[in-house]
This record gives structure tokens, sequence and C-alpha cells, in this order.
């Protein structure tokens, strides 16, 4: 317009007149149109539109009602960037002034440990005390890990530290009075078996020379928090009645650990999955004890812990006929379990612990384990669940139809 009117205002004014008199306009003077436009406000028209339109991918989530896991659903999401191009274009096109938008599809996000992470920790955060977890999937290695470097009263759930200790020792199969030690100590988890079991380690009438041993070779292992410093209901010895750990050195959380005897989520998993992968001829203890340990072992004491029925915690969480090779352990202040869990889903290790100041009552914790241990099964057997005592019905491996993307340019045209 400016130019125009230049133009007009530079011609001599009797010019329109002659003009007017011949019935002739004299020859146009050519003005090329000029436009422009705002590329923030056009953006946001184009994202506003595509607001209405997207169908963004759904990640996999847990159904806390029945601790079942629903599948992600895929989706589509318009491309704002890439779409402006041609919308700019269209708008300074005297025709075919449509544009269409750039759909992109968007696949369904695979689920992964950290649903349960969330789940858990969410759970626990409801809970008066402190929670320690950790999970191991056995065949990615995949871990999960809740204040797993917590130190922990080591109670019964060190037994699977004096198993191991015990076949590290012996030269040849457990004979009769050994494997009724064993037994007691595994599936009954007998105190005086246990202090039996470390004269064995020993090699001699000495369960304090055993827990040195224990403790020296959990060491060798890497797991520096876990020691038995004082043998099963026995007295501390002078000066020496607890070791300074990492975990026992921190300042910022406390379960009041045994001070006699500890160990950490974290260290007790990773001594599980030690002898998971020692009763399959490879890992960590049969590198180190090559000459002490053989994988017919390793399975011999999944098989003892295998017997350790106690129908709660982690057993509670999975289908009765489910192996489960664990070790579990309650004081007044803590309960907790630690175990192997076998599935057709995938094999996996799992410890939890619970700890409240002066009393823990099995009410609140029993339920509460066993429900980490159902998600943790469901997890792992994603499209067989295990529903307990859940009557809701539950369609497992949702299977989502694909994104007709047909249907969706149609739509966003």
């Amino acid at each position: 317009l400016r130019e125009a009117q230049a133009q007009w205002a530079a011609k001599a004014w009797w010019l329109d007149y002659l003009s007017f008199v011949v019935g002739r306009p004299f020859a146009p003077v050519q003005v090329e149109l000029q436009a422009t436009h705002d590329p923030a406000v056009l953006a946001e028209v184009v994202q506003t539109a595509a607001g209405f339109l997207d169908q963004p991918a759904r990640p996999p989530q847990i159904v806390p009602a029945s601790l079942t896991f629903q599948a992600g659903t895929p989706g589509f999401q318009t491309n704002v960037a890439a779409s402006l191009e041609g919308v700019t274009a269209a708008l300074y096109r005297p025709t075919e002034r449509e544009a269409p938008l750039l759909v992109e599809a968007q696949a369904a996000t695979p689920p992964d440990m950290s649903l349960l992470e969330r789940y858990i920790s969410g759970r626990l955060q409801t809970f008066n005390g402190l929670g320690s977890v950790f999970i191991i999937d056995l065949q990615t290695g995949e871990e999960v890990a809740i204040n797993a470097d917590l130190a922990i009263s080591g109670m019964s759930m060190v037994k699977i530290a004096i198993l191991l200790e015990t076949f590290r020792r012996l030269d040849q199969p457990p004979d009769l009075d050994q494997t009724k030690l064993i037994s007691e100590t595994a599936v009954l988890s007998g105190n005086y078996s246990a202090n039996l079991l470390l004269d064995i380690v020993a090699g001699q009438d000495n369960a304090y020379l055993g827990v040195d041993i224990l403790t020296e070779s959990m060491r060798r292992l890497g797991l520096v928090n876990t020691f038995i410093a004082v043998p099963y209901e026995e007295p501390a010895r002078a000066g020496l009645y607890t070791y300074v750990t990492p975990a026992n050195s921190r300042t910022d959380l406390s379960a009041n650990p045994d001070p006699s005897m500890q160990t950490t989520a974290e260290e007790l998993g990773t001594l599980l999955s030690m002898i998971y992968y020692c009763a399959q001829g490879g890992g960590p203890l049969l590198a180190v004890y090559a000459d002490q340990l053989t994988p017919e072992e390793c399975q011999t004491q999944l098989r003892f812990m295998e017997r350790n029925h106690i129908g709660s915690l982690i057993e509670a969480g999975v289908p009765p006929t489910t192996l489960v090779a664990h070790k579990h352990g309650w004081i007044g202040d803590t309960h907790g379990d630690g175990g192997i869990v076998f599935t057709a889903g995938g094999d996996y290790v799992l410890v939890e612990y619970l700890y409240h100041p002066d009393w823990l009552e099995w009410g609140v914790s029993s339920p509460l384990l066993a429900d980490f241990s159902r998600a943790t099964y469901n997890y792992f057997n994603f499209d067989n669940p295990y529903l307990g005592n859940t009557t809701e019905a539950v369609t497992a491996g949702n299977q989502n139809a694909p994104v007709d993307m047909t249907q969706v340019e149609d739509q966003v045209r």
C-alpha cells in the first residue's frame, strides 16, 4: 500500500483528468504484493491444533488393586516443527492453501523395572518406618535398589552366608549329621545348628573362629557390609563385638541394626545372585573359590533353601507351586525375607526388609512385604500374573491394535 500511494503521489494531476476524458486508462503500474507473518504466533496456532488431535503413546502401568501390569499403548503426535514449513508456504499461495500436518507414530513404551521401583517406593511412603528392597533380574542383571545400602540386622537371613561357607569348607557331600544341621539351619532356622555349622567352617569346635572366617570371606567377595562378629546367642568377645562398615557409618538413616551381625539388602541380594550363577556353573564364587566350591554344592544349598516353607512374605506373593529358595528373619523391630524366585517369566532375586523403631507389627509388615513380592512376580510374569486373593478379573498381556495412520492423516488435514 505504501508503494501504491507513492506512485499515486508522483503522478501529474491532469493525467487522471485526461484518462477520464478519453475513457481509457494509461498503463497501470505493477506493485508486487508483500506480506509477512509472526512465526511464533503461527507455531502456537499449529501447536494448539496438534493438542486437540494428538494421542500420545501411553506408558505401561501397574494396577494397584490387583498388582498386575497393563501394557503401554501406541499413539501418534504432530511434528510441529516439520509441519510449519508446509503451513507457511500455504499462507503465501493464492490457491491450494491447504497444508497437511505431519504426524508421526509413537511406539508403545516397553515395561522396565522403574515401574516396580515407583510402586514400591510409593507404598513405602505410607509406611511409618524404613523399608529396604533390592531386586535383580537374573537374566539381564537389571536392578531395583531402594535404600538397599542401609545397614540391617542380620537375623536369620545371614544364615545364607553360613550355609555357603559350610559347603565351601566341605570336601565331599555332607554326611548324615551334617545334612541334619544344614536342614535345621536352612529350614527350621535353628540358631544352635547354625553355630554348629560355624564349627564346621572353623574346622574345630570354635564358632567364633567360624564367624571370623565367614566375615573375611564376605570381604573377599566384595560384601564389606556383611559380617557376623558374635555367634547366635553367644556372649560377645572382649574388644570384638561389631565391625564398622560404610553402611552402619551412615548418619542420615538408621535401622538400629544388631551390632553383632549385619548386612544390607543389596549385599544379601548380590550373594544370592552369586549362589544362583554358581549353581549354573559360573559367576564370582567359582572364580574366587575355584578349588573350594562346585556348582553341585551351590545347587544343593538352593535345594535346602527351597524347603523353607512359611507361607508368608515372599511366598505369599507367588503361586503356591513356585520354587522359592529363601531365608526369612525377624526380630522385634525388623522383619525381612530374601531369596531367589524361579518362574516361567524369568528368575529373580528379591530381598525385602521393613524396620519400625521399638516394635514392628506383623499385621503391618507381612501383607506389605507380600504385596512387594506379588508385584515383582507379576512384573516378571507380565502375561500370566498371580492374583493371590484378588477376585478382580484381570486381562493379562493386553494386545494393542496398531495405529491406523490413514485415519490419522485424514483427521489432521
